[in-house]
């Protein structure tokens, strides 16, 4: 009982130093500015506005969410996509050479460009049943919280700013991007960054997560496929030739061995064998033999050491199948890296934070500074201030088939995004961004 009241104890403080903390790095103009822009009849016009078009926003969430968008596959439903943004008001539109959807609204001055993005892709095949399920309040489908729910926000803002007749001072970028989960590797907002057209200036992803993330550090990720080929042959007839399954497996331990020691102290590190894969039937010597490796870190040259650790436990694991053989060619080892997000930070003084960080005080809700692999990690590694915020409501299940999400005081989270928005790009009857800036 005496160390469960410490523990307890020590929650509460760790708690309250926390929120003392977030308190400390708010400066009172940021505080002040959103008390003001809130203040505004367009804005409170337009809080309404997305009080009263709720079942328009769940309708869009269903819809988009029932249109397949498996990676490297998104066309369908970014083409839907870019089709309600121009119902929405936003007549700029246009999908760009990988697929990404840029709805693109003029500022008054217009000399800079504030995105506010969500990603169209999800991580099931082709083939998955997405068909929204209606029990009680709540959706249950694919994909429907991540991120179908960051594009039907996106919709809605839209919606709200054109019919409210709010004029933002810069230039206003609604975004769907291609190729965020899995494989695609941030392709989408890689090839706009690359692309620099047009030009990005502030970034504002909506993805998982709950009202109060204010996700402002990027975790970056190294992804390999590792593969150990052979001539492959029958189990009893060829038996002693080299067995790229043997290695694999052997690469495996020596792998675990070290990255578990590796990774037991100093800055936070995972590691994970997603898909294992290869050979043809029992009783056959496989030819082939890959595996594919997710590995993370708060820390660059973390995934540096644990590059290291990869590559010399497969070097390993190659060299002692290569002994062991007694007959045929040796084993070939391949390892190619197939992902590689980059890891960074935004200061907790960028205006970006601050703004977010004052506007989610504003609506009742304790901002948690948090790091997570988003499309933020592009911008955030390349030094343009980016944020990534929740798409609210509850929900859970992300990148399963049981995936839900249930209604509770979503517009809240639309709400915010809004007010973010428009405290970063300004409006043109209360030019608070210039004075700020």
């Amino acid at each position: 009982m005496k160390k469960f009241l410490t523990l307890i104890i020590s929650l509460i403080i760790i708690n309250s130093s926390y929120s003392q903390e977030i308190d400390k790095v708010v400066d009172d103009i940021y505080i002040e500015s959103i008390k003001v822009l809130s203040s505004n009849s367009k804005v409170k016009k337009a809080f309404n506005y997305i009080i009263d078009i709720e079942q328009k926003t769940m309708k869009n969430l269903i819809e988009l969410t029932e249109i397949e968008a498996p990676p490297f596959k998104e066309e369908n439903r970014a083409i839907e996509f870019a089709n309600r943004l121009k119902l929405a008001g936003i007549e700029n539109v246009k999908i760009d050479s990988v697929g990404n959807v840029i709805g693109f609204l003029k500022g008054t001055v217009g000399d800079k460009n504030i995105a506010i993005d969500a990603h169209i892709d999800t991580v099931f095949p082709e083939g998955t049943d997405v068909k929204v399920r209606v029990k009680n309040d709540t959706l249950f489908a694919p994909g429907v919280g991540d991120d179908t729910r960051g594009l039907a926000m996106i919709l809605t803002i839209a919606e709200t700013i054109k019919k409210n007749d709010i004029k933002p001072i810069d230039n206003i970028l609604f975004i769907g991007t291609v190729g965020e989960e899995g494989l695609g590797d941030l392709r989408g907002v890689r090839y706009l960054f690359k692309n620099n057209n047009p030009k990005i200036d502030s970034w504002i992803s909506i993805d998982g997560g709950s009202v109060g993330r204010v996700n402002n550090q990027a975790l970056g990720s190294y992804r390999y496929e590792v593969v150990f080929d052979g001539p492959g042959g029958h189990s009893w007839g060829a038996f002693g030739l080299v067995n790229p399954h043997h290695a694999l497996g052997s690469g495996i331990k020596n792998f675990i061995d070290k990255a578990d020691n590796y990774t037991s102290s100093g800055p936070r590190t995972s590691y994970n064998v997603g898909i294992i894969g290869g050979g043809t039937s029992i009783n056959s010597i496989p030819f082939k033999s890959s595996m594919q490796i997710d590995i993370r870190s708060v820390e660059p040259y973390r995934l540096d050491d644990m590059e290291e650790i990869l590559f010399n436990s497969m070097q390993t694991a190659l060299k002692d199948q290569n002994e062991m053989k007694r007959s045929g060619p040796d084993l070939k080892l391949t390892i190619n890296k197939i992902g590689n997000r980059p890891s960074g930070r935004v200061d907790e003084s960028v205006p970006l934070i601050q703004r977010t960080i004052a506007a989610t005080q504003y609506m009742g809700v304790e901002p948690r500074l948090t790091i997570g692999s988003t499309n933020s990690n592009i911008p955030i590694s390349i030094g343009v201030p980016a944020v990534t915020i929740g798409r609210g409501g509850d929900g859970s299940g992300a990148h399963s088939l049981d995936e839900w999400w249930l209604n509770k005081d979503g517009y809240k989270s639309i709400q915010l995004a809004l007010l973010i928005l428009l405290s970063e790009s300004g409006i043109n009857s209360l030019d608070i961004k210039n004075f700020l800036d």
